[in-house]
């Protein structure tokens, strides 16, 4: 590889992204899209992937499909891995960027709320990857797997009451250690993103407040919060075979949030 279009290229591969209809599942794709990769895009609003999909094969020179998902469904999450493999090919790029995020108070919470953390947030992107992977070593191709944790997978969180949400994202940070143990020889890597402060549809509520905002600044070490497009060339390099000695590590992008 001695180009930087060689090196980062992901022409030629499909990827899944789910959560897909808003927030860093946007960047995410719009990562993936710039580097060439075909996609599908999921996520629960159906509506709103039709047209995200439209805009990424418009801009990018891309195909890539809207595909609704409920990521906890078994069934859902077949019909996805079909689908994208009927119409785009052999999914070899894989980011499980889709979970929820219930505040409440620790010993109050209900169990209903902590099941559907686990289901969503930990669960559903364990099963997705296992059939992610099963199809690359059936095929006998390598491949990548890029889940979406959090800062709040490596500290908890003073801010806000999330122990179901910090419970699920640390779990799935070890779930990318294992996996990346057992898929190596496979020559499939798994990796984690953990992002800081950065405003999405799904959290500036509570990022809005302004104490809030204020203790979030100065806990970062850039003193700012993050902008949704810092993540994609995080993303294009794990996907890339800029990372190919890379697997079963976390990268954080939080402005050094993590590093004090």
């Amino acid at each position: 590889m001695d180009s930087l279009n060689q090196i980062f290229s992901l022409r030629g591969h499909v990827a899944i992204v789910t959560g897909a209809s808003s927030g860093l599942g946007v960047e995410c794709a719009k990562a993936l899209a710039i580097a060439g990769a075909d996609l599908a895009v999921a996520a629960r609003r159906g509506d709103r992937l039709g047209k995200f999909a439209e805009e990424l094969a418009r801009e990018y020179g891309v195909r890539a499909i809207g595909v609704e998902t409920d990521i906890t469904n078994d069934q859902h999450l077949e019909r996805l891995i079909e689908k994208t493999n009927a119409q785009l090919g052999l999914c070899d790029i894989l980011i499980n960027n889709a979970g929820i995020s219930p505040t409440g108070r620790a010993e109050i919470l209900p169990r209903a709320t902590w099941d559907s953390a686990i289901a969503t947030n930990l669960t559903a992107p364990m099963m997705l990857a296992q059939r992610v992977a099963r199809g690359l070593i059936e095929a006998k191709r390598p491949g990548r797997i890029i889940n979406m944790a959090s800062i709040y997978g490596l500290v908890a969180s003073s801010i806000h009451r999330l122990s179901a949400y910090n419970a699920t994202k640390a779990g799935l940070v070890n779930l990318t250690r294992q996996l990346a143990i057992e898929w190596a020889p496979y020559g499939i890597l798994v990796n984690a993103i953990a992002p800081g402060w950065i405003p999405t549809e799904a959290n500036v509520a509570g990022i809005a407040k302004p104490a809030n905002r204020e203790r979030m600044e100065r806990g970062t070490p850039l003193g700012r919060l993050g902008r949704p497009e810092e993540l994609r060339g995080t993303v294009i390099y794990l996907a890339s075979e800029a990372s190919s000695y890379v697997t079963g590590t976390v990268i954080s992008v939080d402005g050094g949030y993590v590093a004090w």
